[in-house]
């Protein structure tokens, strides 16, 4: 263990029961949608989803899965007021967690990610069919017949620590074949999920090897920026655009970019870095998408445990800065070639 009166000082800080230096300012720049002309839905409360006559996918947009991160309801809630119809297929929009969306409040905007738990943690079939009770797992229940029959699914998010925007594609060889096919942002990150529970993206359907459904995780960005809006707007009509559920002129959307993305990098997690004591900590608050040299490098300390890089050129993945005992605090990952 290292001697802590040779540790950084925003580090001590935090051993000694303080905080640590150069947390993000939680600035509010965009507004939530007004929910009101949605949230009836045409299928179920927060729900639209639309046929074509021509055959093809359904493919569904998901936003606020977390209700505080309100970027994707307002990418849904344009193309919403747009009139944005399937040219082949059924396309859903949903708006998932729709009463922690409701509650957002740009004066307290970290308050809102759910209302008794994690929708993100509850797609595993034991809790989905068991006897647990929770405004999420009601929701997760309702919205699961319809989610069942989705060919391909876009998981909206951003993200709370500096980081840059990346694809997760969890477990799916296919879903991390068609991330790097989409190509924006130029990060896909191949992982396992959270020891908390399961993801969308880890819901059954979608992460069966053998199986043909598809679901990705975009984490666009900061929350409530402009510029993560963008990046929600660009990457899902990318998508699109793929799939064949809007034909490629659709004016409705992003305009594609001039030239096709080249394809996205891919880094596949080695380890993730689940917090065991409250005394979590890293040495510095490292960014998303810093890369580590060299392995056997100290980044954090957890309690009396050492956290170092278990291998040369290590990608931080969405390092959580104040992470709690039992959350995911980061995921090391390494790039993988063709």
């Amino acid at each position: 263990m290292p001697d802590r009166d040779a540790l950084p000082p925003a580090l001590a800080a935090i051993l000694a029961g303080g905080t640590l230096a150069g947390l993000p300012r939680l600035d509010v720049r965009i507004a939530r949608p007004e929910l009101d002309a949605w949230r009836g839905g045409n299928v179920m409360p927060g729900v639209w989803s639309f046929a074509a006559d021509a055959p093809g996918p359904h493919v569904a947009v998901v936003a606020a899965t977390h209700g505080n991160e309100i970027g994707g309801a307002v990418v849904l809630d344009r193309w919403l007021r747009a009139g944005l119809r399937p040219a082949r297929g059924r396309l859903s929009l949903v708006m998932a967690n729709l009463d922690a969306l409701g509650r957002f409040d740009a004066e307290d905007p970290t308050a809102s990610r759910f209302i008794d738990e994690d929708l993100n943690r509850v797609w595993d079939e034991e809790t989905l069919s068991g006897g647990r009770r929770s405004c999420e797992l009601r929701r997760a229940r309702a919205l699961r017949p319809l989610l069942d029959t989705v060919d391909l699914l876009l998981d909206l998010h951003s993200m709370l620590w500096p980081s840059d925007p990346l694809m997760l594609a969890g477990r799916s060889a296919r879903a991390a074949r068609l991330a790097r096919q989409v190509g924006l942002p130029p990060l896909v990150v191949a992982d396992e999920g959270h020891a908390a529970g399961q993801r969308l993206i880890d819901h059954a359907p979608f992460a069966d090897p053998d199986g043909t459904r598809t679901a990705l995780l975009l984490e666009a960005g900061p929350h409530w920026e402009a510029a993560t809006v963008a990046m929600i707007e660009v990457a899902a009509a990318r998508l699109l655009r793929l799939a064949g559920t809007v034909a490629e002129d659709d004016g409705m959307l992003a305009p594609p970019p001039a030239a096709p993305p080249a394809p996205a990098r891919l880094a596949r997690v080695t380890r993730t870095v689940t917090a065991r004591t409250p005394g979590f900590a890293f040495l510095r608050p490292f960014r998303g998408g810093h890369v580590v040299p060299q392995r056997n490098t100290l980044i954090a300390l957890d309690g009396e445990d050492e956290i170092r890089t278990p291998h040369d050129d290590c990608l931080l993945v969405m390092p959580s800065l104040r992470a709690m005992p039992g959350q995911t605090a980061v995921r090391l990952a390494r790039f993988v070639d063709d």
